[in-house]
C-alpha cells in the first residue's frame, strides 16, 4: 500500500456501493470514487491546502467538489450508520457510551466569512450550515468545539460541531437524541466528566432508564450539603465504570493525528464536520476488519 492509500480492499468493499457513481448520461468521464476518497483523506491527514494535493489525485477542484457534495448530502453519515449496524449485529458495539468535547483552533483561512455571533445551531439537522459557521471566540481565540458520543471502544456514534465558547452540558441531550444504531437508541450507561453534571441531564437519563456515570463537581456537592435533608441524597456514582471514560480521550488523540482536524482550515462547518465523521468512518472500518 502506497503513502497515498489508506483504505484496504476489504475496507473499501464495505462502503464502495454508497459512494457516488456514474449516472449513465453522456458527458465528462466520472472520477474514480476510491481515488477521490483517498485524496480527501490525504488532505486532512496532512493539513495542506486543497490546491497543494499531489498530482496523482488529479485536479484538486474535482476533489474539493466531491468532498463538498458529500458533506452537504450526508454521505458519510449514511456510511457510518451502516458500519454501526454491521458492528452491532456482530456484537462489536460497547453500549457504555462516553461523552466529551475537544477544541480545534480556527486558522485565519477559516474565519474570513461573515458570522452571526448570537445565532443558535439546529442540532436536529446537522447538514444545515449554522449562521455562526461553528466558529466562536474561546479563551484560546477563534475556535471550533467538536462534541462526540462514543461507544466503550472510543469509536464515534454521534458528532456535533459548535462554536468554541459553547458549553458541554447543554450539548449532552442533543447528542443523546441523535444516537441511533439500527432501531436502538438507548445505551446501558452514559459516562461524562463534571462538566455534564446537571439536574436536567441526570433527570433525562433517569427518565430513559440509562445509568448515569457522571462525576459531581465540588460546588454542587457543597450546595447539596448546605441544604441538609432538603438537598437529597448524593447521586449514584460507579467509580470503577467511570475509569472507562478515558476511551473518548484516546479517540480525540486519534482524531487529531489528522492535522486538518487538529486545526480547522475549512470555512464551512458542514465541511469540517464531514471530515470529522470521515475520520470516525476510518476508525470503524479498522475496528471491523482488524478484529479477528
Amino acid at each position: 500500500m502506497s503513502r497515498f492509500q489508506l483504505l484496504s480492499d476489504e475496507q473499501w468493499a464495505l462502503i464502495s456501493d454508497l459512494m457516488p457513481g456514474p449516472t449513465g448520461k453522456k458527458g465528462r468521464p466520472f472520477a474514480d470514487a476510491r481515488l477521490m476518497i483517498e485524496a480527501i483523506i490525504y488532505r486532512y491527514r496532512c493539513g495542506i491546502a486543497w490546491r497543494d494535493l499531489p498530482e496523482t489525485f488529479g485536479p484538486w477542484q474535482t476533489v474539493w467538489q466531491w468532498h463538498h457534495r458529500m458533506a452537504k448530502d450526508g454521505t458519510w453519515g449514511h456510511v457510518q450508520a451502516r458500519l454501526h449496524e454491521y458492528a452491532d449485529r456482530a456484537g462489536m458495539v460497547d453500549w457504555d457510551v462516553s461523552v466529551d468535547s475537544t477544541i480545534a483552533r480556527a486558522h485565519q483561512h477559516a474565519t474570513n466569512v461573515t458570522r452571526l455571533k448570537r445565532a443558535s445551531s439546529n442540532y436536529k439537522n446537522l447538514l444545515t450550515e449554522p449562521p455562526d459557521h461553528a466558529i466562536g471566540r474561546s479563551r484560546g481565540g477563534l475556535s471550533t468545539k467538536t462534541h462526540q458520543l462514543v461507544d466503550g471502544h472510543g469509536l464515534p456514534l454521534v458528532t456535533i460541531c459548535t462554536a468554541g465558547q459553547d458549553g458541554d452540558a447543554p450539548l449532552f441531550i442533543p447528542l443523546m437524541e441523535q444516537l441511533q444504531v439500527g432501531r436502538r437508541t438507548r445505551p446501558v450507561a452514559a459516562l461524562g466528566d463534571k462538566a455534564y453534571s446537571s439536574r436536567g441531564n441526570r433527570a433525562y437519563l433517569r427518565q430513559r432508564g440509562i445509568e448515569a456515570v457522571i462525576a459531581e463537581p465540588r460546588d454542587q456537592q457543597g450546595h447539596r450539603k448546605r441544604r441538609g435533608s432538603r438537598g437529597g441524597r448524593p447521586p449514584k456514582f460507579d467509580a470503577d465504570k467511570y475509569r472507562g471514560r478515558n476511551v473518548i480521550e484516546r479517540g480525540y488523540c486519534r482524531l487529531k493525528q489528522w492535522r486538518g482536524l487538529a486545526t480547522r482550515y475549512d470555512k464551512l462547518a458542514v465541511v469540517y464536520r464531514a471530515a470529522v465523521v470521515l475520520n470516525g468512518v476510518i476508525a470503524w472500518l479498522k475496528h471491523l476488519t482488524d478484529t479477528p
